[in-house]
């Protein structure tokens, strides 16, 4: 379920049945947090799917996410940027080239207006991911902490984003750079099939149930239904994208210069230039 929170602060104040997310889990190397982590993960694409079939209000169009549009200055250079980002930005256009950069900007623009037919600007989480998921500690429901990061665009860009997130951690987690060697760990395409599975499938179980009548989330097969996919897989490759060089960026501004950023531009540019196509599991749509 979607937990919106309420004021408090400067911020809000989530209430979860659990206190670690997703992402703490993921850091777990029992195959039961695996497997809670799928469950949790098909609960947030039901969860996202809903949202997403919810109309937008009349009047003027909801703005982008906050997180699409901090991307979109800090790569077109638009906005005044912290000095680590502002170096990041000189680096990735040295690594990049401009092409590179053109490219990520192009992504960005298609990803929050309408294309053609089937691709309607829904509203939108902002920021899926495993640290904004928590499953609960032993009962109640998973919860997807909701609400900072509020916009609207193609559902491609939250779904794009929960899978950058995984592709991430594929790419820096050592204990899933190693899940060959691990017997009963869940890979990160496992984890990819659950929430793409869950988000094409007809929505039945929506109704308030976790998991409905799949087994404990680690197997989430949809249908494509009888218009076809939900969603189209390049736009969400190409949104995974959008979230890695986002959470690079956001990296460089609030926690200063690494050496590792520079890692990151390399990584980034090989996601560029295959579209992000390692974020969307072959046969899943």
């Amino acid at each position: 379920m979607l937990a919106t929170g309420t004021p408090y602060g400067d911020g809000l104040l989530h209430r979860a049945a659990g206190s670690a997310s997703a992402a703490a889990w993921l850091r777990d190397p029992r195959p039961q947090a695996g497997r809670l982590v799928a469950h949790s993960l098909a609960a947030a694409a039901r969860a996202l799917r809903a949202l997403h079939g919810v109309s937008l209000p009349s009047g003027p169009q909801p703005l982008p996410p906050p997180g699409v549009r901090r991307l979109r200055e800090w790569a077109a250079g638009t906005a005044p940027l912290a000095p680590a980002a502002a170096r990041l930005r000189r680096r990735a256009r040295e690594m990049w080239g401009e092409g590179r950069t053109e490219r990520l900007l192009g992504w960005a623009d298609e990803a929050v207006r309408a294309s053609g037919t089937g691709a309607p600007v829904v509203p939108l989480h902002g920021w899926a991911s495993t640290g904004s998921l928590v499953p609960p500690r032993s009962r109640g429901r998973v919860v997807l902490l909701t609400g900072e990061d509020l916009g609207a665009g193609r559902r491609e860009l939250d779904l794009g984003w929960m899978l950058g997130d995984l592709v991430e951690l594929a790419w820096s987690s050592p204990l899933h750079r190693a899940v060959a060697e691990s017997p009963g760990l869940l890979s990160v395409t496992d984890l990819q099939r659950v929430f793409l599975g869950a988000y094409e499938a007809d929505g039945s179980d929506t109704d308030g149930r976790e998991g409905g009548s799949h087994d404990a989330g680690v197997r989430e097969d949809g249908d494509h239904g009888p218009a076809g996919p939900v969603y189209d897989p390049v736009a969400v490759g190409r949104c995974a994208v959008l979230r890695v060089v986002t959470h690079m960026r956001d990296f460089a501004t609030y926690c200063e210069w690494s050496d590792e950023l520079l890692d990151y531009l390399a990584f980034t540019a090989e996601l560029i230039d295959e579209e992000g196509r390692r974020a969307v599991p072959r046969g899943v749509s």
